[in-house]
């Protein structure tokens, strides 16, 4: 069976690893980006390049997209250059995080036109990426759904989450919610033993040997927090983003989010503070600072 020529707009940090990884995999790939230095490395590669999210979809059958925000989603699947109104792909992938309301507008105008869109974010970060071990969420016709699971196998284990459009952004807004929320809190009781006197890698380590364990204490304090390089992989900007859409979300459906609201303001305090291109671990030096001491 002819493997089908894939697409893909947006070649970030998480794009860029899932593209070489569906090229690897020996699919005929085409790419957009609009910063040539991350188109570069997949031409040379083997990939085709192309100049718009259309011509994209002029070349090939399936088109993945993983990009930074809802507008752009919109922008990329429904513009006047975007996938859309390609001639060729029938189907369009959005393999970013942007709430469900952009998934149900994508996936009413695509399958307006005959064709089908599905929401199939991805938690994971560059790691899981790079090494196609990310959890995939999806949602969307059932039978398109069977039709790419060998194409997201490539990129990790994927979990299909009902027919509903936007279903998937709903799942990937909580479980973000739910990281960041770990971080936050983590870095106020690691902060506080700290002052008291306490060794962190210690606090962790019987932390993660007791009831608070969380992704916090065992990942991102170990390996980006504790060693001060701040580096694990995903932008303030991007998590203040994912939890304030989450807010939002849960805010328009009556889920109070109380938690979830001092979450989102801990992140705009960093992304404030240290920049949105900062790691967001750094929420951790925000407690830091106002703690008076140091990890």
């Amino acid at each position: 069976m002819t493997q089908p020529v894939l697409g893909f707009v947006g070649l970030g940090q998480m794009g860029s690893r899932m593209a070489l990884r569906l090229l690897e995999a020996g699919y005929p790939l085409v790419v957009c980006d609009r910063v040539e230095a991350s188109v570069a490395p997949l031409v040379a590669a083997g990939a085709r390049r192309a100049e718009s999210p259309r011509e994209v979809a002029d070349l090939a059958d399936i088109v993945l997209g993983s990009l930074p925000t809802p507008d752009v989603v919109r922008a990329v699947a429904l513009g006047t250059d975007g996938v859309l109104q390609g001639q060729r792909a029938r189907c369009f992938i959005d393999l970013s995080t942007t709430g469900p309301r952009i998934a149900q507008q994508v996936g009413a105008a695509f399958a307006e036109a005959g064709r089908v869109a599905l929401d199939a974010p991805v938690s994971g970060g560059i790691t899981g990426a790079a090494a196609g071990k990310l959890a995939i969420m999806v949602s969307g016709p059932r039978d398109a759904f069977d039709e790419i699971a060998p194409v997201l196998a490539v990129l990790g284990k994927t979990f299909f989450c009902g027919e509903k459009a936007g279903q998937a952004q709903v799942l990937k807004l909580a479980n973000n919610l739910l990281a960041a929320a770990a971080l936050a809190i983590s870095s106020e009781a690691i902060v506080m033993g700290v002052k008291a006197g306490l060794d962190p890698s210690l606090m962790c380590e019987v932390i993660n040997a007791s009831s608070g364990r969380n992704s916090a204490t065992q990942d991102k304090f170990p390996r980006a927090i504790i060693p001060r390089s701040f580096d694990f992989g995903f932008a303030t900007g991007l998590s203040h983003k994912d939890v304030r859409l989450c807010v939002d979300e849960a805010e328009a459906m009556g889920v109070p989010m109380v938690v979830g609201s001092a979450v989102r303001q801990m992140l705009a305090v960093t992304s404030a503070t240290y920049g949105a291109d900062s790691d967001f671990t750094s929420i951790a030096k925000v407690v830091e600072q106002w703690a008076g001491v140091e990890i």
